[in-house]
């Protein structure tokens, strides 16, 4: 099953895209410099046997739905805000997979990602999100993030992945 926002009338302009991804750029560098160490969640939502991945308007590739946790917010808040401003989904179970962590390019991320397989879903309109998709657990599409990758693998695998790398 594919859903994509062409109906809610979410089409960037090539400049725009582009302001988008310099952004992007210019956070991830603040980042980087200002804030050494980070924290994000991500979430499996998981669908007879399909997981739902996010392509965003300012970055190329496949990923996991979620983002950065705010100041005085939980885990759990956290990933079921950003799944429901991301994708419109509205969380019903959830149980934590596992912490990862990420010390490429200088970076200290830690990505604390979550499964769930009780969600409903509700279009919504998103200027980070260009398209979302249902895919295949056992069949994913060119260019998932290696990280997103691996953590539908352990999701397959049901591997413990009490602390990895990201």
């Amino acid at each position: 099953m594919r859903l994509g926002w062409d109906g809610l009338g979410i089409h960037l302009s090539r400049s725009k895209r582009w302001l988008l991804r310099m952004a992007y750029a210019g956070v991830t560098l603040r980042r980087k410099l200002a804030e050494p160490v980070t924290l994000g969640v991500r979430v499996l939502l998981v669908r007879d046997s399909q997981v739902l991945l996010v392509r965003h308007t300012y970055r190329d590739g496949w990923y996991l739905p979620g983002g950065g946790v705010k100041r005085r917010e939980t885990l759990e808040d956290a990933i079921r805000r950003e799944a429901r401003e991301e994708v419109g989904a509205t969380v019903d179970d959830l149980r934590l997979m596992g912490v990862y962590s990420n010390f490429v390019e200088a970076k200290s991320d830690h990505v604390v990602v979550f499964v769930s397989e009780g969600f409903t879903l509700t279009p919504v309109q998103s200027s980070e999100i260009a398209e979302l998709r249902f895919v295949p657990l056992s069949g994913l599409p060119a260019g998932v993030s290696p990280g997103s990758a691996r953590r539908i693998a352990e999701y397959l695998e049901r591997v413990d992945a009490a602390a990895r790398r990201w």
